[in-house]
């Protein structure tokens, strides 16, 4: 029921491949998926439609990109706070080096704030912190 009241919200058509999708993401909150995540998830997924799916859920501000340095894209589901017109998602993410594991850190950070040379203006940064998950130690 919360993907139907998240869908609504974000104003997105509730179709149930996007319930799917988005049942998968509330599973997993926290926890960044691949592309290829979400796949083997779901049941025989179109992918050109899984991809527009993401993109609208980005655009929407439901979810967002995990910037983990793997090289893969991988999606979160954004905070509550987050809209079409401002993502609020400035965090780190902790990424493992032996199984892959991305994670949000909404809380690892207090201050995200960085200091650029005069006449430079920043549109983006991404926090990445590497190592092993507990699963792995």
């Amino acid at each position: 029921m919360k993907a139907v009241t998240l869908l609504k919200e974000h104003h997105l058509r509730k179709t149930d491949f996007r319930k799917e999708v988005l049942e998968i993401f509330l599973a997993h909150k926290g926890r960044a998926l691949s592309h290829a995540d979400l796949e083997m998830a779901l049941d025989s997924p179109d992918r050109i439609t899984l991809y527009r799916t993401l993109r609208s859920f980005e655009e929407k501000g439901l979810i967002h990109q995990a910037i983990d340095g793997s090289g893969t894209n991988k999606y979160a589901l954004c905070r509550d706070d987050c809209t079409a017109h401002i993502h609020l998602d400035r965090h780190a993410h902790f990424h493992c080096q032996k199984c892959g594991l991305t994670l949000c850190l909404f809380h690892a950070m207090k201050d995200f704030r960085y200091q650029l040379p005069e006449g430079m203006k920043a549109s983006s940064a991404e926090v990445i912190i590497k190592g092993v998950c507990e699963d792995c130690s």
